[in-house]
């Protein structure tokens, strides 16, 4: 019987099915501990290392090979370990670059682009990405993801999602905001004003839909509560069902758990997306009637990527769905 994956998006690019939580770790002590979490919990969420703000000034050559070490380690289990590197003005970037590639290049799953001001920028990055690939000898193409958190860079965000090798946009509300000059007040850049102010709403509309538009996984911003799990669970909740992000960042332990449950398909769908997929497959992907409505290929493309997406964030899966699908 032919697998979903290989019948469903022939001549398609593949839409990126990636953890639902990308954390960042800024220190060696923080990366580490990410790490045995990670080995616990399974590859249910990424780890981001930062090169950018976890690096102390004048020892980013130095905090770069740490990252590189670590991404190296035997610790890293599920090769699910990325990192930001510098944003295009600092000196450091290219170097940053050239040492993760070059020491880790065959295990890196992305490098997270900061701060552009527009697609120029990204360019720029994503041509010196190729270059030190080619020189490492790094034959694969390591996927890009890409914050955007500067005016230039929301402007033209439909182009940077076209790009080819971006994976991911996320949005670095933070900085938005401050790029503001105090227009947007500080209560947005928490909930609920995050979710309601109009131009930062807007903002997480447009980075989610030129993302989806373009097959690239929208990533939402932090929250900044670490201790009440509601409150967390609830800003992944709307970042999820109200804005159409996929993923989201973490920066505390505390924040991984409830923001992979909140970003999981209701399970009622994941049992009718198997039931769907069973007959379309045992119809050799033709179109069948299920509960009184017809399918076909559209549908069962949807409700492939929903399986995938359950299988990502650790779901129990219906037996039929782990047995044909994933086994």
């Amino acid at each position: 019987m032919r697998h979903p994956k290989h019948v469903l998006f022939a001549g398609e690019k593949p839409f990126p099915i990636l953890p639902a939580v990308d954390h960042y770790a800024g220190s060696e002590k923080l990366m580490r501990k990410a790490l045995q979490l990670q080995q616990e919990l399974g590859p249910l969420f990424d780890i981001t290392c930062d090169c950018e703000d976890g690096a102390h000034a004048g020892a980013e050559r130095e905090h770069a090979a740490m990252v590189a070490g670590i991404i190296n380690s035997t610790d890293n289990r599920f090769n699910r370990v990325g990192a930001r590197i510098h944003d295009v003005t600092h000196s450091h970037w290219r170097s940053d670059l050239e040492i993760l590639v070059g020491g880790a290049g065959n295990r890196l799953p992305f490098i997270t682009l900061p701060k552009p001001c527009g697609v120029g920028d990204v360019q720029t990055q994503l041509e010196a990405l190729r270059e030190i690939e080619r020189a490492s000898g790094v034959e694969r193409r390591i996927p890009v993801h890409v914050l955007i958190e500067t005016h230039g860079a929301l402007r033209e965000v439909w182009e940077i999602a076209a790009l080819p090798g971006v994976e991911s946009l996320d949005f670095g509300l933070m900085d938005f905001v401050s790029g503001h000059h105090g227009a947007i007040p500080g209560s947005a850049m928490k909930s609920p004003g995050q979710f309601e102010h109009p131009l930062v709403a807007r903002a997480k509309c447009e980075i989610s839909a030129a993302a989806l538009a373009s097959g690239v996984v929208p990533a939402h911003n932090v929250t900044t509560e670490l201790k009440d799990i509601e409150t967390i669970r609830s800003d992944a909740r709307r970042a999820r069902r109200e804005f159409g992000y996929l993923r989201m960042w973490s920066i505390h332990p505390n924040q991984i758990l409830p923001i992979v449950e909140a970003m999981r398909p209701d399970f009622s769908e994941v049992e009718a997306a198997t039931e769907i997929l069973v007959a379309a497959q045992d119809k050799d992907w033709g179109p069948i009637q299920h509960a009184g409505k017809l399918h076909d290929r559209a549908s069962y493309r949807y409700y492939w990527e929903l399986l995938e997406r359950a299988h990502v964030t650790g779901m129990d899966l219906p037996d039929a769905a782990r047995q044909r699908f994933f086994a």
